[in-house]
This record gives C-alpha cells, sequence and structure tokens, in this order.
C-alpha cells in the first residue's frame, strides 16, 4: 500500500467502520473516506458509480451490512439485498475500477453443531437467514472479483455503538439478577482488534487473496462472557446460567462457532489478543467516557 492510496469504507458510520476510523487516525492515514448509508449507499447504483469515478480507490472495505439477526427471519428480502446484492454491487465495481475489496462476513455461515474447531475450508451451513444471505454475499464476490478479501469474525464489540458488552454493564447497573446464556460457545472479539487487522492487510499489500477467520483467541460461553464484563468492570450482580431453549428467539444461532485463525496469523504474520485481555482494553476506554 502506498500511503495515500484512497480506501473507502462502505458502513463507515457503524461499529467497526468507527473502530477503522480510530485506528486510521492513530496510523495518520489521509486518505480514508467513511460513508454512511446516505452517502455510500451500496444498493444505489448510480450512487456508487459516482463514488468510485470521483475517488478511485485502490482499496474499499465493506462494513455495510444487515445485522439484525433475528429480525431478518421477517425482512428476508431487505437482509439479502444488503447482504447478498450490497456485496455484489462492491465486487462488480472494484472489478471495473481495480479496486481490492475488504469485505466483512461472520461466523454463522456455519452450523456450528459440532464441537471442532472451523477453518475456512469447512463446509458451510447456515441455519438463519442473517447467515444464509451472508454466505450468498461471499460466494457472489468470489464470482466476481479475484482481488477480495473476506474476513469472518464472530462476537464483535467495542466502545461504538450497541453491543454485547455495553449492553451487560447498562443492565447490571440497574439489575441485582441476570441470566445468560451458556450453551452456545465461540469467541468474542474486541473490533479494534479487527480494524486494526484489516488495515495491516492493507498495509501489507501482498495479495494474499482469499476467505480469513478472524477473531480474538480463545472459547467463552455468552454466560462466561458476561461474567468477565462484570468482573473487569467491577460491577456485582447475581449471574444465572440458563440453556438457550429458556431464552427462544427467532433465529436460531450455531452452538459451537469458534474458528481456526492459523491462515490468517501465517500468512499475515500477526499476534492475535486473548479475548479476555482485549476485554480489558475495552472496559478501561468505557471508564473513561
Amino acid at each position: 500500500m502506498i500511503k495515500d492510496d484512497k480506501i473507502l469504507v462502505f458502513g463507515g458510520h457503524g461499529q467497526l467502520g468507527q473502530c477503522i476510523n480510530r485506528i486510521s487516525r492513530e496510523r495518520q492515514l489521509a486518505s480514508v473516506v467513511f460513508l454512511d448509508e446516505k452517502d455510500g449507499n451500496i444498493l444505489d447504483i448510480n450512487c456508487l458509480r459516482g463514488l468510485f469515478e470521483n475517488e478511485r480507490p485502490a482499496f474499499v472495505i465493506n462494513c455495510a451490512a444487515y445485522t439484525a439477526v433475528d429480525k431478518a427471519e421477517d425482512e428476508v428480502v431487505l437482509c439479502e439485498k444488503i447482504n447478498k446484492e450490497g456485496a455484489a454491487n462492491l465486487a462488480g465495481f472494484c472489478t471495473e475500477f481495480d479496486a481490492t475489496l475488504i469485505h466483512v462476513s461472520t461466523d454463522f455461515v456455519f452450523e456450528g453443531n459440532l464441537p471442532k474447531i472451523l477453518n475456512e475450508e469447512d463446509v458451510t451451513n447456515p441455519i438463519n437467514v442473517y447467515g444464509k444471505t451472508k454466505l450468498e454475499g461471499e460466494q457472489e464476490i468470489i464470482r466476481l472479483l479475484d482481488a477480495h478479501y473476506i474476513l469472518r469474525t464472530s462476537w464483535l464489540y467495542s466502545e461504538y455503538a450497541g453491543n454485547f458488552v455495553k449492553t451487560m454493564r447498562k443492565l447490571g447497573s440497574e439489575r441485582d439478577e441476570l441470566s445468560v446464556i451458556v450453551d452456545q460457545v465461540g469467541t468474542p472479539t474486541y473490533a479494534i482488534d479487527l480494524a486494526k487487522t484489516i488495515l495491516d492487510i492493507i498495509a501489507q499489500d501482498t495479495e494474499n487473496y482469499g476467505t480469513y477467520h478472524f477473531s480474538n483467541e480463545g472459547v467463552t460461553s455468552w454466560y462466561d462472557f458476561a461474567k468477565g464484563i462484570f468482573e473487569i468492570s467491577g460491577i456485582e450482580v447475581k449471574l444465572n446460567p440458563i440453556p438457550g431453549s429458556a431464552y427462544p428467539t427467532k433465529a436460531r444461532r450455531p452452538a459451537y462457532s469458534v474458528m481456526d485463525k492459523s491462515k490468517i496469523k501465517n500468512t499475515f504474520k500477526l499476534s492475535i489478543p486473548y479475548w479476555r485481555d482485549s476485554l480489558v482494553k475495552c472496559i478501561e476506554k468505557l471508564n473513561q467516557q
């Protein structure tokens, strides 16, 4: 990457977009444009053409997605438009304008029914609309564009936007007792760590295109994640572990979706922090707000 290469970030005002913005400023990257839904609508072909013609980006980061997992079960068409068609639109313009696409996907492309660490070659089999449409978006990108990185991640949280960490801290300060699911297992991902990785990949400019898994290191349940949040935050609350069956949701979730990060670590020589270490950093930032 040349320092002045133009980078367009779609979904630039969402959680991950704000994290990329912070790391970009810390690294003094001047040529990064953060687009919200109005300025960078991935479903508006005319809008996209104007952006690509005017900005001539070397890299495009797609953080734009339909992520309301339960709501997606009722809004199938809209979810598919954003997660599949939107991804295809960006891939098409990246092909036309010779840009590299970094696309953020999800562990929800897997069924997650076996206690097995998932690598990039494992069979996908999504069990909800959100996962299905995100997988279709991946497939469109692979079909349309060689110069792509698809980064599957899980359980994103940060100081920005709404997420599990901020919700638990709020509920823990309001209530004496909470119940959290104990039989869904995965790995939390600090969105700042993912933002750094995305910008590291761009900086290396190695053309090792393909699909990669990225989350923090380690394995935990939602219950243990919540327990860690309260311990680190110094919030005293009685926490009850419950099975997922006691908290039914419209969309099914993978029971076990722990991803193997060997490929991304070896390819880009990355060191990935342990989930609890990153959680400490996030909570320190939240406490400063």
